[in-house]
């Protein structure tokens, strides 16, 4: 991706879940990378969207079925609350398929709203471990 002024620095195994939101649906593979960029916060949301439709993303329904879908949880301590972005990402400290894969390459990261570790996120969630796919 550093046509797109995006270099991904650390990246988590894959991890296979149980779909969440719209539980009618296949599975999903998660996984959280770490990048470095120059791009302000906007940018790095269009080139994550123009990257999601190059790999042929179709934006059905809130929470529905896709072939890509890339997301901004963190941008270090930065908080922003638009209608467009926000970050942290509102879900993120209740999401075990983003709390596992970002403990890998993460665990002492704090998060910026909450003041707790990644780790700590983690284990507080009382949901079943995930299934790591290779």
């Amino acid at each position: 991706m550093p046509e797109a002024g995006i270099a991904v620095t650390l990246q988590s195994r894959m991890y296979e879940t149980k779909a969440w939101g719209v539980v009618n649906q296949p599975d999903f593979i998660n996984m959280c990378v770490e990048v470095g960029t120059r791009l302000t916060p906007d940018e790095l949301l269009e080139a994550l969207q123009g990257i999601e439709a190059q790999a042929g993303r179709h934006r059905s329904y809130k929470w529905g079925p896709r072939e890509i879908d890339l997301d901004i949880i963190f941008c270090g301590e930065l908080v922003i609350n638009g209608e467009r972005l926000k970050i942290p990402h509102p879900y993120a400290h209740l999401r075990r398929f983003v709390l596992e894969p970002l403990a890998e390459i993460a665990p002492d990261f704090l998060h910026p709203l909450l003041g707790e570790s990644i780790e700590r996120l983690l284990h507080r969630d009382v949901n079943p471990p995930l299934l790591l796919i290779g």
